[in-house]
């Protein structure tokens, strides 16, 4: 693959309160902290080190505590590569695709990200298990809960998740402290943030302040209302306090690095890559399809199949002019594939559906 990014901010799309890395531009397979798709509240938060401690408490805890950065930076650092991509990443597709109209949330903001919210980075930090364990978590704590800097008029103490206590246990979970080799920049959480691998991006808070444990669930806007599916076909379950089912893990997924809604192309061959991605499994597969999926071929696959990452895959495509359409479709080691189709939820989450991008060649 060619090697280089557009480094000018042209090739950045700005959002109403984001900006994505359209996915033409990822060529490597590790995305510069400066070509990182971005997603805010607020103004980015700027932290002074010196002044800042992250506070550990809760009622399911026997040792709370304060840590200083540099506390956190003399704890056993581990390194992860890992995918951190929006829950809401690809959401102008059920629209381009599924014919399906957004904005069916009034009271919420709907960035209508294309394929470029979504990135993958080297993180090195601390392990969140050993910070609890430090701290004294008991065995029936529930939730481990993240806050954040930045506020909203939703989150006036700090922006914040529920985490269950499983995943916040699990060793891969980090508090990152750097990012692809340099202390993490202002935009993505300085001077820590969270880093909850194949979970959904909302889960990472940036910015950390606290870490709240309790042994009760407990419900905030995140997990009833924001980050949540809802629509016909979750409409019968019971969810409690919660208008649908809470997101967590990725589901599969794959995307050309090509321009959308529709790319263009000169006849003859092609060398055509793009990312496959998953949840806490590695992707070990991918297909790819010319013909309105009659006829599947194995693409290649560029880099290790790894859980947490994402895969980097290519083909050579016999271009004839006229238009045309390529689909791709990923599976994991868990035997998961994409779907051909898939519900439509209010938020527009998780788009993940194989979905044909339209390619037009010249003569």
């Amino acid at each position: 693959m060619t090697s280089g990014y557009v480094k000018d901010l042209s090739a950045l799309t700005m959002l109403a309160s984001g900006v994505e890395m359209p996915m033409e531009h990822q060529v490597d397979l590790v995305t510069p902290n400066d070509r990182f798709f971005l997603c805010h509240v607020e103004p980015t938060p700027l932290v002074n080190a010196d002044d800042w401690s992250l506070s550990v408490t809760g009622d399911d805890l026997t040792r709370p505590l304060r840590l200083s950065l540099a506390d956190l930076q003399a704890m056993e650092q581990v390194d992860l590569r890992c995918v951190i991509e929006c829950a809401g990443n690809q959401r102008q597709l059920f629209e381009d695709v599924l014919d399906e109209p957004l904005n069916r949330r009034p009271e919420e903001t709907e960035l209508r990200w294309t394929l470029g919210g979504v990135g993958m980075a080297d993180w090195r930090g601390v392990r969140l298990k050993d910070v609890l364990e430090r701290a004294g978590i008991s065995p029936d704590a529930h939730h481990v809960i993240p806050f954040g800097v930045d506020t909203s008029d939703e989150e006036p103490d700090g922006s914040c998740i529920p985490l269950a206590a499983a995943k916040a246990l699990n060793p891969d979970t980090l508090i990152a402290l750097e990012m692809n080799g340099e202390p993490l920049p202002a935009d993505h959480g300085f001077p820590a943030r969270l880093i909850t691998p194949g979970w959904v991006g909302t889960y990472s808070i940036k910015w950390l302040q606290r870490i709240e444990v309790t042994r009760e669930h407990r419900w905030v806007s995140r997990n009833t209302f924001r980050y949540v599916m809802m629509g016909d076909a979750w409409a019968d379950g019971d969810w409690g306090p919660a208008r649908g089912p809470q997101i967590t893990e990725h589901p599969v997924r794959s995307s050309l690095a090509l321009p959308w809604p529709q790319a263009t192309l000169p006849s003859g061959r092609n060398r055509l890559h793009g990312f496959a991605r998953g949840g806490e499994e590695a992707i070990i597969h991918v297909a790819w399809s010319c013909d309105d999926g009659a006829t599947w071929r194995d693409a290649e696959l560029l880099s290790p199949t790894q859980k947490y990452a994402w895969v980097q895959f290519a083909f050579d495509w016999d271009a004839v002019p006229g238009e045309h359409a390529i689909m791709t479709r990923a599976s994991d080691a868990a035997g998961r594939t994409q779907p051909m189709t898939q519900p439509f939820n209010d938020g527009g989450y998780l788009f993940h559906m194989v979905h044909p991008h339209p390619i037009s060649v010249t003569g």
